[in-house]
């Protein structure tokens, strides 16, 4: 009997060590769990300034200007303190009153700048109207007297059509950029309809 309580202790350890063992392997093919990495917050980018959005449209118009010798964008400068911009033209230039501006009248079209005697490449135009009762422009001949026929109540940025077209999404980053100068300028900011 005591040879049989030997045997009977004998397989009693060796079935505990086998789940010992068991337990260690199983422990140790199990993958350690890692802490869980958290990303970075990154701070937002910061909204574009009066100045920014400016900066970008001179270059633009300066850069992509038509260059036809009737529509060329040849200078562009700004007052922050009045929100004007002066746009200089073969004929003369047009100060433009940024804060008289409603931005929900933006209309993109292209125009056929030839004449009779010059063939001209197309003009890329970007159309914004006054607010109700105010003036968005005026603008002045090559001598700086007033030209009374230019409409008071419109302004009108003339880019090279095919100049733009080598640009993908062009039209929406300068809608964008010139409703956003609107409305820090005191012009009627874009309404979201949808």
């Amino acid at each position: 009997m005591t040879q049989l309580a030997c045997v009977g202790t004998a397989v009693l350890l060796l079935n505990l060590s086998a789940c010992s063992i068991g337990t260690v392997l199983v422990a140790q093919a199990a993958p350690q769990a890692k802490p869980a990495h958290k990303a970075k917050k990154t701070d937002p980018k910061p909204e574009p300034t009066e100045q920014d959005l400016f900066d970008y449209l001179r270059e633009k118009l300066l850069s992509l200007s038509p260059e036809d010798e009737l529509n060329d964008n040849l200078d562009v400068s700004y007052d922050l303190d009045t929100s004007i911009i002066s746009i200089t033209q073969p004929d003369g230039h047009c100060d433009i009153s940024l804060n008289a501006i409603d931005a929900n009248s933006a209309l993109w079209d292209t125009v056929d700048a030839s004449d009779t005697n010059h063939k001209r490449d197309d003009v890329l135009r970007l159309t914004l109207t006054s607010q109700n009762g105010k003036q968005a422009r005026v603008c002045y001949d090559r001598k700086n007297q007033i030209n009374p026929s230019a409409a008071a109540n419109r302004v009108r940025l003339l880019f090279s059509h095919s100049k733009t077209d080598a640009i993908p999404g062009f039209m929406d980053t300068m809608d964008k950029a010139v409703k956003k100068l609107v409305a820090l300028c005191g012009g009627t900011p874009e309404k979201k309809i949808f």
